[in-house]
């Protein structure tokens, strides 16, 4: 037990303490979720938000200091984003056929996410702020702050949203696509990878990756072009009606 005392002082007080629960958390989480054949509610990023934030709290840890070693994780962000467009560039004949059909639907979707989070804000009456936070709440969480930011919301509550709003997706896309009657063919999976990474951006397109490659592939696809998009209409479009 002393000993375990030591390692935990050390390694609260160094960056080491982020990194270390992250990778530790996360791995376990990733183990359950595999012995359980990937029961959506088991998702592993979900678990590992909840345990460390749980973690934080209990032991009184302050954000700052775990993320000076998470950000390490963090960084890793951008290669894993752009890694998706290998699956992409295996199926470049198959987008050269559809993409006129995939973006219109990337627009129907995009349109679809922030017009009905939009009408909901207004309807149950939340500050104005917060409405035009929930706009880009579709798009990964790092572009979502920027568009919030351009149109007058609020940058940290934008990532927020949108972090909920990819796990949401993670959680309940499965049960969703199976109560419409999505088969489980090849295309059946080309919509629903496209629909879970255009509703629920990155979170939503590791959980396809992790069930279908073509379901990945195109959930990737999905989420890249709500964030080019989403970067360019949103602003545009809440500058010229707002």
């Amino acid at each position: 037990m002393p000993k375990f005392v030591e390692l935990w002082v050390y390694l609260s007080a160094t960056p080491l303490f982020g990194l270390t629960a992250t990778l530790v958390v996360y791995v376990v989480a990733q183990a359950v979720y595999a012995r359980l054949q990937q029961a959506p509610w088991a998702n592993p990023v979900l678990w590992t938000v909840l345990v460390i934030a749980a973690v934080l709290l209990a032991t009184g840890v302050s954000y700052p200091t775990y993320f000076a070693g998470a950000q390490f994780v963090h960084f890793l962000l951008g290669p894993a984003v752009v890694a998706l467009a290998w699956p992409l560039w295996q199926r470049r004949a198959e987008l050269r056929l559809r993409w006129g059909h995939l973006l219109l639907a990337a627009l129907a979707g995009g349109f679809a996410a922030s017009g009905s989070a939009l009408a909901l804000g207004w309807a149950v009456g939340l500050p104005l702020e917060v409405v035009l936070s929930l706009a880009p709440k579709s798009v990964t969480a790092p572009v979502a702050m920027g568009i919030a930011e351009k149109i007058g919301g609020i940058p940290a509550l934008a990532a927020v949203f949108a972090v909920i709003t990819g796990l949401v997706g993670a959680l309940s896309g499965k049960y969703l696509f199976d109560a419409f009657g999505i088969p489980l063919d090849a295309a059946g999976w080309t919509a629903r990878g496209f629909a879970l990474g255009t509703a629920s951006h990155g979170i939503g397109a590791a959980r396809a990756l992790q069930v279908n490659a073509d379901a990945g592939a195109y959930a990737g696809l999905a989420l890249g072009l709500q964030v080019v998009l989403a970067s360019l209409l949103l602003p545009l479009l809440f500058r010229i009606f707002y």
